[in-house]
């Protein structure tokens, strides 16, 4: 299983791959760039999540382009659910995204990767709202505005007050993305991504109610300091992403209770994490996508500062969807997310509606 080996041997791993994909991968983009379009790929600027959705009239403006290079574009397809897609979209186009999912925990993970009981019954309502806008050129900015609400029911160890049952919601952290490309797909070469990434520690985590029961605890109380990168290849029938991200976090104090039940402030040092994602598409028919998900997170310990005081977690998840494109401007995904293995983390089962519309 996963060993948490220290942070910076994830970040050398990252730095080496993004090097490597620059020093092999862009001379290859600039040839192409240089005149050269039969070595360009058919799938340019074709993606998911917006980007795939190609401007009225676009087919037609391709002229001298033969039937045969159209028959192996790749399809404009929605694009992962979860996963993070790796081509821009293009400049001043603009897409919103909103993701409906609900969570219904069905177990508790431990330290050594058993399945217990979560304690209760414990849901989860998510609404993000993600809004993407093309800076210029291969250059994408994008905002997920999330907004959380938790219910707790017929825990087995009750509050204060013999609290049973609790609820609480609330925006969650909001997420702020820039994705640049370094390298054109082309037909033996991924197209790669660069992301820079920061979660800002919106949601609410200080001063929490034990009589809610923990779920008053709809933020993360970090700022996140993301960068990684993400690729996509068209491998006719089917279409790969994959994402290979790492995470730093910042320590914050959060007020709990020592020993005696005193008040007290509590510095945590939380761990750096690793996102490791994978997802592919088989285009059913134009309309109708099939859609295979896994992603995952591993902590690790911390690059930079004090050495991390909260346990280690690991989750490896797994989603089967089908999207359906709607129109060349809107599409809309629907899937179920289940957690599969993991430690100190909740396992549950999540299904999730995400809808994009394409300015």
């Amino acid at each position: 299983m996963r060993l948490f080996i220290n942070g910076k041997v994830w970040l050398i791993l990252i730095l080496v791959l993004w090097w490597g994909s620059v020093v092999m991968l862009a001379p290859a983009a600039a040839a192409g760039e240089e005149g050269k379009p039969a070595e360009k790929a058919a799938v340019e600027e074709i993606g998911g999540r917006g980007e795939g959705f190609q401007p009225e009239g676009r087919e037609e403006a391709r002229e001298g382009k033969k039937e045969e290079a159209k028959e192996d574009e790749c399809p404009a397809t929605f694009g992962p659910i979860i996963t993070d897609t790796a081509i821009p979209i293009e400049k001043g186009k603009f897409a919103v995204q909103p993701t409906f999912g609900l969570s219904f925990v069905t177990h508790s993970l431990t330290q050594s990767w058993r399945r217990v009981s979560a304690g209760g019954n414990f849901k989860t309502y998510g609404m993000d709202w993600k809004f993407t806008y093309g800076l210029w050129n291969n250059l994408e900015v994008f905002v997920v505005v999330p907004y959380v609400h938790n219910w707790a029911g017929s825990v087995n160890e009750p509050g204060p007050n013999g609290e049973r049952a609790a609820s609480f919601g609330g925006i969650g952290d909001i997420n702020l993305t820039f994705k640049y490309r370094l390298v054109e797909e082309t037909e033996t070469r991924p197209t790669v991504t660069a992301l820079f990434a920061t979660d800002f520690p919106t949601g609410h985590y200080k001063r929490l109610n034990p009589g809610r029961l923990g779920t008053d605890a709809i933020g993360g109380g970090a700022y996140v300091f993301t960068t990684g990168l993400n690729l996509s290849k068209y491998v006719k029938p089917f279409i790969f992403y994959g994402n290979l991200w790492y995470s730093m976090q910042t320590a914050f104090s959060n007020l709990g209770e020592d020993d005696n039940g005193s008040s007290v402030y509590f510095r945590n040092y939380p761990r750096d994490f690793v996102t490791v994602n994978l997802a592919a598409e088989y285009p059913i028919t134009k309309k109708w996508v099939a859609l295979l998900e896994l992603t995952s997170y591993w902590d690790g310990g911390r690059l930079f500062g004090h050495q991390a005081n909260l346990a280690p977690g690991a989750l490896l998840s797994m989603m089967p969807g089908i999207e359906y494109m709607a129109t060349e401007k809107f599409s809309l995904a629907l899937g179920v997310n289940v957690d599969l293995v993991g430690k100190n983390a909740d396992a549950a089962v999540t299904p999730l509606l995400s809808m994009v519309y394409a300015f």
